[in-house]
């Protein structure tokens, strides 16, 4: 699969902008193209998927939408703190192939505008999962933001593959 271009306008108009959707998996800040992020919410209702691969915490309803709920933190190989689905859970509500997606994540930051010449490609020391799964970086003052590609997060063919 190859990873979505960021640095294509995605819209009529040229922007010399990208804009995303911040969030924590642990110390880590992430990336999500704005364009891609359909809902933030909470959520402490989720039904478990019996034989389901590890990354799907279960299925939830979202304003009568059957949804399938990911955990962000076990698709990037991190590991997960035993209380873990209980209480509320932060998800980002992501359409995917005519499907929708809810990405548990550890905390939802900001929306940012970066400039389009300051994306880098990713690291070449950065661990082969993250590499699979993000398509390239942004310098902030104080630390590195990872621009996650969505398409290869949501592909869970490739995921009980890896």
């Amino acid at each position: 699969m190859t990873p979505s271009d960021p640095t294509k306008a995605q819209h009529v108009g040229f922007s010399e902008s990208l804009d995303y959707v911040t969030i924590r998996i642990g110390e880590q800040l992430l990336g999500l193209p704005i364009g891609r992020v359909q809902d933030v919410f909470i959520t402490d209702r989720i039904t478990v998927v019996p034989r389901a691969p590890g990354e799907i915490v279960g299925l939830l309803n979202l304003r009568g939408r059957i949804v399938t709920a990911i955990c962000l933190r076990k698709r990037l190989g991190r590991p997960v703190p035993d209380a873990e689905g209980q209480g509320e859970l932060t998800a980002i509500g992501i359409d995917h192939g005519g499907e929708a997606y809810a990405l548990i994540v550890d905390a939802v930051g900001e929306v940012i505008r970066l400039d389009r010449s300051t994306f880098e490609p990713l690291p070449v020391h950065l661990d082969r999962v993250w590499t699979a799964l993000a398509m390239g970086v942004h310098r902030l003052a104080d630390e590195l933001l990872v621009i996650l590609d969505l398409d290869a997060v949501l592909d869970l063919d490739l995921a009980t593959a890896a």
